[in-house]
């Protein structure tokens, strides 16, 4: 039987090499090598940890840091190098679910889903 820790270093590998990864990769580049665009992004992901924070600690979040989260979110948008990092890292996130989703079938297996259970 393979070492599981084996598996997932080859799964990090195959992860590394996909399309979607290099994609990414290459979006994220593109906003790096742009100085503007880099500010931009910045700024977004320094405002989404801000309020991602604030949530995990149970803190409040006002409508004035709401709205401001929703210019930011509109203005890196419209930058088409940041929509497209943005786009990738979506495609990249649905595959690492997917994966997500295989790996952990043993275990539904075993609890089984309550959710299925209720449904039928």
């Amino acid at each position: 039987m393979p070492n599981i820790y084996d598996s997932a270093y080859e799964l990090e590998k195959a992860i590394r090499n996909s399309d979607e990864f290099t994609r990414l990769k290459d979006a994220y580049d593109a906003v790096m090598a742009d100085e503007s665009a880099k500010k931009m992004f910045d700024n977004f992901r320094n405002t989404q940890m801000e309020l991602q924070e604030k949530q995990m600690q149970g803190q409040e979040i006002s409508e004035e840091e709401v709205e401001e989260a929703r210019k930011v979110v509109e203005l890196v948008q419209q930058h088409e190098d940041i929509s497209k990092l943005m786009e990738e890292e979506q495609r990249l996130n649905v595959v690492i679910n997917d994966v997500s989703r295989i790996i952990t079938k043993p275990l539904e297996e075993l609890y089984g889903n309550p959710e299925e259970e209720t449904t039928e």
